[in-house]
């Protein structure tokens, strides 16, 4: 299907995903009205799409609007691969995880974050036919946006992006002069570095779901133990376990083979490469 859509180019369409709070500690309503509550928000709802969108770029954020007792978040897609992704991401499940994951460390609520969804293009409830891959995508790209992005959101993607990208350009040169040989930096922050502990590796299982060959590979680029088809081999051999202990097994091989070497730096690192901050944010335990 993927290849027949991306041959009329160019490829668009749009989709709402409306999310509702089932924690009494957080209802998201009253959390967007607050402007910091907002960004809070909107910082969710950007990681989420990340994990399951596969990175930046193919889609964009339009509009968040009250849809009591929903909140709708209506996202343009320009890629019909990424939105295909997206898609196979909320039918696994995946999409509802990684908000409750992300709004869960993010909002601080005082027990486990869960959320309930549901995913239209136009009138169409696309969660009566997710195992038809290509009349979601169809009824999506027959979703053509009706407006551009509002002000709103150009707003806190600025936001946003100071965030992520920090002081300017000078001041992130004398910071990083001043890390010490023991220390490494993440978002221009200094962490102290050390071995990888057990709650780093079940953190990591915790939340990198699929995704956990690609950081494979990517630590594989400098670990002889996961090379070649070292992966392919923990994917088979872990199979009926699911992907908790897939990537369990795979970090904890990385770090039998590395030993001492087997530094925090190096996986988070590994997450940055893979567009996977959200976790990297996770496992360092860095606060909104």
């Amino acid at each position: 299907m993927a290849d027949k859509v991306l041959d009329q180019e160019p490829w668009t369409g749009c989709a709402v995903l409306f999310l509702q709070s089932l924690c009494p500690d957080a209802n998201l309503l009253s959390l967007y009205k607050n402007q910091q509550g907002k960004f809070i928000f909107f910082k969710v709802i950007k990681l989420t799409l990340i994990d399951s969108a596969g990175g930046l770029g193919g889609y964009e954020i339009l509009k968040v609007h009250d849809a009591d007792p929903f909140l709708g978040v209506e996202v343009k897609f320009m890629d019909i691969v990424v939105c295909q992704q997206f898609l196979e991401s909320y039918s696994s499940g995946a999409v509802r995880h990684s908000i409750s994951q992300h709004a869960c460390r993010l909002l601080a609520v005082a027990q486990e974050f869960t959320v309930e969804t549901q995913l239209k293009a136009g009138t169409h409830v696309l969660d009566r036919c997710l195992d038809k891959l290509e009349l979601c995508l169809q009824q999506i790209h027959q979703s053509q946006p009706e407006r551009l992005r509002d002000e709103e959101i150009d707003r806190l993607e600025q936001q946003l992006q100071l965030e992520v990208l920090g002081p300017p350009p000078s001041q992130r040169i004398s910071i990083r002069q001043q890390v010490p040989s023991n220390c490494f930096t993440f978002q221009n922050k200094v962490f102290e570095d050390r071995m990888l502990t057990t709650a780093d590796v079940q953190s990591f299982a915790n939340g990198v779901g699929r995704q956990w060959k690609h950081v494979g590979r990517t630590l594989g680029m400098e670990c002889r133990a996961l090379k070649d088809t070292a992966i392919d081999n923990l994917a088979y051999e872990y199979a009926r376990e699911g992907l908790y202990e897939q990537a369990y097994q795979l970090l904890s091989r990385f770090i039998q083979a590395e030993g001492r070497a087997a530094k925090l730096s190096r996986l988070i690192k590994a997450l940055e490469d893979c567009k996977l901050t959200g976790l990297a944010e996770s496992i360092l335990d860095i606060q909104p």
